[in-house]
């Protein structure tokens, strides 16, 4: 990576190391924020030093704009990414998503969030006389995905309203939501009963069951889906599901070091 780091041209090992922090810095604030201006003041660098460095990673795919004067992670990021949580997490997520696959006869997913969209990491296909089209390192849309709006119930609503803004919510099928309004009541719901549906929002015939995954920090860091073609999962069907949905995402949250706050003492919420 050939970018000039406001360091002597002919600096020894420390300003390497330092030239390379800071690509750090700035890569770790891209999962946060888009803006120059706001990365500047995360990273505590000077706005010509991360607009450099942003350029550099654009021409190498890690980032790319996000048409709106900002940025996002780029293909070469979230390809990296997804393959470190994989590699990570799967030795200890794969039993869950097969148990949770025995259970429902289902095909399931496990995806991670990255950006403004998810990317699926893990998939057990299910028991069924057909194969579902998804695959390991397709990104989802948030806003039409079961795993999607099972993050986003998660998240605080200015955060939700950025990625939605960024997205443009594009109509997938007649089914999906396009309006913000809308889709923000239909957060509060899930965020009420503690899973998601995809009811052929993002794929005609296609329903979904999906609840959140949150890491160590108990942030919503991706989800779980049950997947399966729509005339073999009614309203019934779904009903029977979701508790083992969730329950796997449960476990696959404490897996990754998830740990719930205890109640306060006396409390009968």
């Amino acid at each position: 990576m050939s970018v000039n780091l406001e360091g002597p041209a002919n600096g020894g090992s420390a300003d390497r190391a330092t030239a390379v922090a800071k690509v750090v810095r700035v890569v770790e604030a891209l999962t946060e924020h888009s803006g120059v201006s706001e990365i500047s003041r995360t990273t505590g660098l000077p706005t010509s030093t991360v607009h450099r460095i942003i350029q550099e990673l654009v021409s190498l795919g890690w980032v790319r704009g996000d048409g709106d004067h900002g940025y996002l992670p780029g293909a070469g990021l979230l390809t990296l990414s997804v393959q470190a949580s994989s590699d990570a997490a799967l030795g200890i997520v794969t039993p869950i998503l097969e148990q949770l696959r025995d259970a429902t006869t289902h095909t399931v997913h496990f995806a991670l969030r990255q950006g403004d969209q998810a990317v699926y990491v893990a998939k057990i296909e299910g028991r069924r006389a057909y194969e579902m089209r998804s695959r390991v390192g397709l990104g989802i849309q948030m806003h039409c995905t079961g795993i999607g709006k099972a993050v986003m119930a998660a998240l605080p609503e200015e955060e939700v309203r950025g990625i939605l803004q960024r997205s443009g919510m594009p109509p997938m099928t007649s089914r999906t939501i396009t309006d913000p309004e809308a889709m923000l009541e239909h957060l509060r719901l899930i965020a009420r009963r503690g899973y998601a549906t995809d009811d052929e929002e993002n794929e005609l015939h296609t329903r979904c069951v999906a609840a959140v995954v949150r890491d160590h920090r108990g942030v919503a860091t991706g989800g779980i889906s049950m997947s399966a073609m729509a005339f073999e999962i009614d309203e019934d069907r779904v009903r029977q599901v979701a508790p083992l949905v969730v329950s796997a995402a449960r476990e696959v949250s404490q897996a990754l070091g998830y740990r719930p706050t205890p109640p306060p003492a006396g409390s009968h919420g």
